[in-house]
């Protein structure tokens, strides 16, 4: 039965575009990897990764003159690069950072076909790369994590010590979850991201739109929660789960918590975390292995989150991706995810046999 739930949950959290809303293609006069239909651009390199599961991604960095700091950005279930771009092109403006965006196995041109644990192994393959092709430091690393991005993200985060930073968009506390109610990390549940956080040590912020009609706001209100160094939180009201970039206290809000990171002390290793990890050695494998079953935190009282900002908008800073809406369609995916929960739940008699499962 773990293996079936498991399936589902896969099910739910991978709707890669078909087709694919760009091709790669080689310059012929210059040899550069390029995506098309997009004009080049001197700022934008395309790279193709392996992956130590097999797999070949594909990974976009745009670079800024005057970063400090690298934004990794894996990106939600509906989306692939193509969808991505001119998103990725504008946050470095607006930010002033490098971005690394990538597809994961199965996404756009990248090969294989999506899995939890191919996501681990795409991400640490773009990490991998931004150490030894474009020179990050870890410590001058923000990762940024969008819906079923937060998994692979916070799985990277909870092995490196050092990084500068964690951005959580929209995030989920488990795959598991989003469906169901359940009380309890199973075993066969992905993506456990509520066991995963408190092994976080940097600054983390954690933006969640209010009306999120796929991933519910009480998601990202406990990773808050369970974050060891906590970041004041973004509540957009009337968000949903995939409109928050339009809300513009969601650019004013994230380039200041970029700016204050930046101003922090590089982080330093203590005794424990260098045993964790050494910089000269590859991540270890994912903390799903090592991570005990735990009670979740859904009955704790919450904490109130800070007073809201201003509503002073300014016209500077709301980015309008206007044309994106005509590609990214996740919350029509999310129709698509509930009918296959109905035809679950029609197989399956009671929620109550999970707990068989769990006395095995």
């Amino acid at each position: 039965m773990g293996g079936v739930t498991s399936s589902v949950a896969a099910k739910f959290a991978f709707f890669p575009p078909s087709p694919p809303s760009y091709k790669v293609v080689t310059d012929e006069l210059t040899g550069l990897l390029l995506l098309s239909p997009f004009p080049h651009r001197e700022n934008v390199e395309i790279v193709k990764l392996p992956t130590r599961r097999g797999t070949e991604i594909v990974g976009m960095y745009v670079r800024h003159p005057m970063a400090t700091s690298t934004l990794l950005y894996s990106h939600g279930n509906a989306a692939d690069l193509g969808q991505m771009y001119e998103l990725f092109i504008e946050l470095s403006i607006h930010l002033k950072v490098n971005l690394m965006g990538y597809d994961y196995s199965g996404y756009g041109q990248s090969t294989g076909k999506p899995s939890e644990h191919n996501t681990y192994a795409d991400i640490e393959a773009v990490y991998k790369c931004l150490e030894e092709t474009f020179g990050s430091k870890q410590e001058d690393v923000i990762l940024y994590g969008q819906s079923v991005g937060s998994g692979p993200t916070l799985d990277l985060a909870s092995r490196l010590p050092q990084l500068r930073a964690v951005v959580l968009h929209s995030p989920i506390l488990s795959g598991l979850r989003v469906m169901y109610a359940v009380k309890k990390t199973y075993w066969f549940d992905i993506y456990k991201n509520i066991d995963k956080i408190p092994y976080v040590d940097c600054p983390v912020l954690i933006i969640h739109g209010t009306s999120d009609e796929v991933v519910d706001c009480s998601h990202g209100k406990q990773l808050w929660e369970l974050c060891k160094d906590k970041y004041e939180p973004l509540w957009v009201k009337g968000g949903n789960h995939c409109d928050l970039e339009h809300y513009p206290e969601y650019i004013r809000h994230l380039r200041k918590f970029i700016t204050t990171v930046e101003r922090l002390p590089c982080p330093r290793m203590s005794s424990d975390q260098s045993e964790r990890v050494s910089r000269d050695a590859p991540p270890r494998k994912s903390m799903d292995r090592r991570v005990k079953p735990r009670q979740s935190t859904e009955r704790r009282e919450r904490e109130k989150p800070p007073k809201s900002q201003s509503k002073k908008s300014s016209s500077k800073l709301k980015i309008s991706f206007d044309h994106l809406d005509r590609s990214r369609k996740s919350v029509d995916c999310h129709e698509k995810t509930r009918k296959s929960v109905d035809q679950i739940e029609r197989g399956r008699k009671s929620m109550d046999r999970l707990d068989r499962v769990r006395s095995e």
